[in-house]
């Protein structure tokens, strides 16, 4: 039986509103025939190299079969790729960036097996099916897609069936060739139904959570090595949560911090951290009142150090709010959504390179049937430069995004000059530089010097 840790709660100052008028709609989902429709359950927009970004939607209010888009920081939509019987359907998940150019997402329904696939996508649309899902082993549905590691596979979660009670979700790893393993099982006392993606912490294990199970049936958060060493952190008790849809991020304090649909001092949901000694601490707790509840999305931390998120319930007109909280747990209501410019947001928030906030909604919008919105929200923050992976060695080829790149750019690593290959005005490959250490990568440009948005880990 997982040994229950210590256990606070920190109670904060009622929410606070402020003026929305950063708040634009980029496109009216389902405005355009072929759009696609209805992003939702807690969905990753992933930054291309390009400078657009990549998503996907289930298509829930026309065929729902689901369609892979992309779009510009100024609203340009494109469909890349339709899926549809006989293959997968529905892939509500969202796509991360993979270091090889390519989108990695799944499907929670269909291919061959009826249990849904987990694939890669070329940014043009070109589809490969890296593994299609049995529901051996309680893989089957998978939600979330899967994020590559710093050794360069890729791991995932998948929610089980729910009509089958022995299947519970699993945790399992695919190379870029399709070898697929499963690496744990859940078994209902240490969690089921993981939604959420996984995070891969600076000591190289993975974090997650479950949306149900663990010893009070309310989810858990675990943790597990790319070996398969599985323990359970915390079980959600109501009190500090419950439910968690959205999973984990690893903070620039070390910290991890997430979101919970339900429960907390009123049944709202809870903002928390886990700390270091593995601790957990509710931030903020949900009303349903002016700061909103259910929280499906989870937090992305800007550049200003604050954590964003949003939830689909409450608020001013009903539809939930997108929201600030500091690492004290101070909140901030920056935007109460409503029918006309987007409702129901779902997906996690992205920061672009560019500073900007972007997003997506469920439901919503004008001229579109309530079919959902892309959206951005400007905060005043400076463009930065992100990378991928996140470690290395030096020698190692890191990818750096951002905008602004030539080839009279400098690129430092903790201030050692680094060389490297441009290739677009938004993308950069560095070398790591011998002699470099762990700290931020800074590439100076002719608006300025853009600053990466973590610290680079030189890792032995």
């Amino acid at each position: 039986m997982t040994k229950l840790l210590p256990l606070c709660i920190v109670l904060v100052a009622a929410s606070t509103s402020v003026s929305a008028q950063t708040y634009t709609v980029l496109h009216n989902f389902g405005s355009v025939a072929g759009d696609p429709t209805g992003p939702r359950y807690s969905g990753v927009i992933s930054q291309s190299r390009g400078g657009n970004m990549f998503s996907s939607a289930d298509d829930h209010w026309t065929d729902d079969n689901g369609t892979a888009f992309r779009i510009s920081p100024e609203g340009t939509l494109k469909v890349v790729h339709r899926f549809g019987p006989p293959g997968a359907v529905r892939p509500v998940g969202g796509l991360t960036l993979g270091t090889d150019g390519q989108y990695y997402g799944t499907n929670e329904a269909g291919g061959i097996y009826g249990h849904g696939n987990v694939f890669k996508m070329k940014q043009g649309g070109g589809l490969t099916v890296l593994h299609p899902f049995d529901g051996n082993s309680g893989c089957s549905t998978p939600e979330a897609p899967p994020i590559e590691s710093v050794k360069g596979d890729f791991y995932g979660t998948a929610i089980g069936d729910n009509n089958d009670n022995t299947s519970h979700g699993c945790i399992y790893r695919v190379t870029k060739s399709g070898e697929f393993t499963v690496l744990h099982s859940f078994s209902g006392s240490d969690g089921a139904q993981p939604y959420a993606p996984v995070v891969q912490g600076s000591n190289f294990y993975l974090y997650g959570t479950t949306f149900s199970g663990g010893t009070h049936g309310y989810g858990t958060i675990f943790r597990i090595s790319t070996k398969g060493d599985f323990k359970v952190i915390f079980n959600f008790d109501g009190t500090h949560g419950a439910n968690p849809y959205a999973g984990l991020i690893e903070a620039s304090d070390g910290n991890f911090y997430g979101t919970a649909t339900a429960g907390g001092l009123y049944g709202g949901g809870t903002a928390y951290q886990l700390t270091t000694g593995q601790t957990v601490m509710v931030l903020h707790n949900f009303s349903g009142g002016s700061d909103g509840s259910n929280e499906v999305g989870g937090l992305v931390e800007a550049t200003d150090g604050n954590f964003y998120g949003t939830n689909n319930v409450g608020g001013r007109y009903g539809w939930g709010v997108l929201y600030r909280v500091t690492k004290k747990g101070d909140i901030t209501v920056l935007h109460a959504f409503d029918w006309n410019t987007g409702a129901s947001p779902q997906d996690t928030l992205l920061q672009h390179t560019n500073g900007l906030l972007y997003g997506t909604t469920a439901v919503g919008g004008v001229k579109n049937n309530g079919r959902g919105t892309f959206y951005s929200f400007d905060l005043g923050l400076l463009p930065f430069v992100t990378y991928l992976p996140v470690y290395g060695l030096p020698g190692a080829v890191v990818q750096i995004l951002g905008q602004g790149f030539t080839d009279a750019s400098e690129v430092f690593f903790n201030g050692t000059p680094a060389t490297y290959k441009l290739v677009y005005p938004t993308y950069i490959r560095a070398a790591v530089p011998e002699g470099t250490t762990s700290g931020p990568i800074t590439v100076t440009t002719a608006n300025g010097t853009l600053t990466s948005n973590h610290v680079f880990i030189v890792h032995p």
